[in-house]
């Protein structure tokens, strides 16, 4: 078995791990992730990066993550079959810290120990962006390129000194404003059908004047389709609001 002594300075360690068979070949793998902890006192993990160990061979295979997302705060691996073939996969997660609140996600096939990219949490950013347009009359658009939905926020139980900022007394736009979104901050397998096969849940925020300015949440829900995710369903989940008086 393959072990880590508990944390030192600048030297890799044991973050978190799974039992299961990766490579299809019927004997349980050790799949576990390792980080650097630059500081003793900081949560902070660095060098973050994927490890399996075969079964049947005791070979330990290491996957180092893309550089712009292996860095971060509690690693997670989580071992499911998304893709159908009856074979775990292996989906890791690290939150980003910060206001932000960004997560990296990554999903590998390892059949035959051959590691696959199903899932990287960059090109799916870059590939589901939205528009946050506001309207007369205290909507705001929200609109999906990727799936050519549109999603309607009514805004008008806002404070009326925000309101203020945008409309004028006849609720009309006082000029054209944007709203924003976020990349990945939410990342979780799920089976929404019961079939043993995972899908994945993936949360982006949605927000208006300023990051905290938050409306809700666009939730795609990801099935492996071939050779790739693709968006199955999708949802705006918006915040409630007390009554207004």
């Amino acid at each position: 078995m393959y072990w880590y002594e508990p944390y030192r300075v600048n030297q890799a360690q044991l973050v978190d791990s799974a039992y299961g068979d990766v490579n299809g070949d019927g004997t349980l793998d050790y799949v576990f992730i390792t980080a650097v902890k630059a500081e003793a006192s900081s949560p902070f993990l660095q060098d973050i990066t994927l490890n399996i160990q075969d079964g049947a061979t005791n070979r330990v295979y290491s996957i180092p993550l893309n550089k712009d997302g292996n860095s971060g705060y509690q690693p997670t691996v989580f071992l499911g079959d998304f893709t159908g073939d009856g074979i775990k996969d292996i989906l890791v997660t690290i939150d980003s810290g910060g206001s932000g609140a960004f997560t990296f996600n990554y999903v590998y096939s390892f059949v035959n120990n051959q590691a696959r990219v199903l899932f990287d949490f960059n090109k799916y950013n870059e590939q589901n962006t939205y528009s946050v347009t506001y309207l007369d009359y205290y909507k705001v658009n929200v609109y999906s390129p990727a799936t050519g939905q549109a999603y309607i926020v009514d805004i008008s139980n806002r404070d009326a000194d925000y309101l203020s900022q945008i409309y004028d007394e006849k609720g009309i736009l006082k000029q054209p404003v944007q709203g924003m979104f976020d990349g990945v901050s939410g990342f979780y397998p799920v089976d929404m059908d019961r079939d043993g096969v995972y899908e994945i849940q993936a949360y982006q925020k949605i927000s208006g004047l300023y990051h905290a300015d938050s409306f809700g949440y666009m939730i795609n829900t990801l099935q492996w389709d071939k050779d790739k995710f693709s968006i199955w369903q999708q949802w705006m989940a918006i915040y409630g609001s007390e009554p207004s008086k």
